[in-house]
Order: structure tokens, then C-alpha cells, then sequence
């Protein structure tokens, strides 16, 4: 039985693991998989085929980006964040893009509300 007060615990390498091996079968070059959603905040892992590019869209009002696998580049105008495994940044917000160098799996949080 499991106790409803422990929060459920996710394995970030597994999830990453499984969504690289499932990459091959999208052909938009990316999957994604929320692995915490709640009234406050949401997490999700994203999985980014090497050159694949999230185009330019709106930034939440305030979100994190963790590099899990490969690397990817965060870009807003003409800045550019380079973001490597282990390391975390803030989504800037203005309107901005992901790119993957090399199979990548990052890890998206959103504060919601």
C-alpha cells in the first residue's frame, strides 16, 4: 500500500532513457512526458533529436530549463544560453527557442497559476 502523503518519486535518468529510445518513432524529432503536474507547478522531460529545434514561442511566467542528456542552446533575440548536462537556467522572459546538439533531454518546470 502506498502512503498517500509520500510523494511519488521519479527517476529523471529513466525517463530521459525511455524517451531517447523512443525518439526514432516521432517524426517531428522530439517527445515529451510530464512526470509532475499539480496547482503550482508542472515538470516535464522533453526529449530533442540532434538538431532539432523548438521554434520561438512565449515564456511562461516562470520556468527552469535543466539540461539531463546532450546539450541544448536557449535562445531570446540575440542572446544565446548554452546549457549543458547538470546544468539549470531561467527561461528569459521574451519570446525564445531550443535547439538540441546531438540526441538531448531536458527538463522543463513551469509555475503555474
Amino acid at each position: 500500500m502506498t502512503d498517500s502523503s509520500t510523494p511519488e518519486t521519479v527517476v529523471l535518468a529513466d525517463v530521459a532513457e525511455q524517451l531517447l529510445s523512443d525518439l526514432p518513432r516521432h517524426a517531428a524529432g522530439r517527445t515529451a512526458r510530464t512526470v509532475l503536474s499539480g496547482h503550482v507547478v508542472r515538470a516535464v522531460v522533453i526529449a530533442l533529436a540532434d538538431g532539432t529545434e523548438m521554434a520561438e514561442h512565449d515564456s511562461p511566467r516562470g520556468a527552469t530549463l535543466q539540461c539531463l542528456t546532450g546539450s541544448v542552446t536557449v535562445r531570446s533575440g540575440e542572446k544565446a544560453w548554452p546549457v549543458e548536462p547538470g546544468q539549470l537556467v531561467a527561461i528569459p522572459p521574451t519570446r525564445h527557442s531550443v535547439e538540441a546538439h546531438g540526441d538531448s533531454t531536458i527538463l522543463l518546470t513551469v509555475a503555474l497559476g
